[in-house]
């Protein structure tokens, strides 16, 4: 069936909301998004009140590596941007 004008942006938008859905599927995975999204972590917020990774790892019991896998996961499914400021992951 060939696709109607306007129909590329839904199908765009579907795909959007179905890598956010997969990404937030993992339960340790929306539990970091949460600790973003909440600021949590607070002792390591920059200047401009953002979250390092390693104040959001602290929270965890698991490896940083880990939980830097975890959110790229959210990165790539647009749910978070991430900074580079010398060594540190904001």
């Amino acid at each position: 069936m060939p696709e109607k004008k306007g129909n590329g942006k839904l199908a765009k938008d579907t795909e959007r909301v179905v890598a956010a859905f997969k990404a937030l599927s993992n339960e340790t995975r929306l539990r970091v998004f949460e600790q973003i999204r909440m600021g949590l972590g607070q002792a390591s917020l920059n200047e401009e009140m953002r979250p390092c990774v390693c104040s959001v790892a602290s929270n965890f019991n698991i490896s940083l590596s880990t939980i830097s896998h975890h959110i790229k996961e959210l990165r790539n499914a647009g749910l978070v941007r991430c900074e580079r400021q010398g060594q540190t992951i904001l």
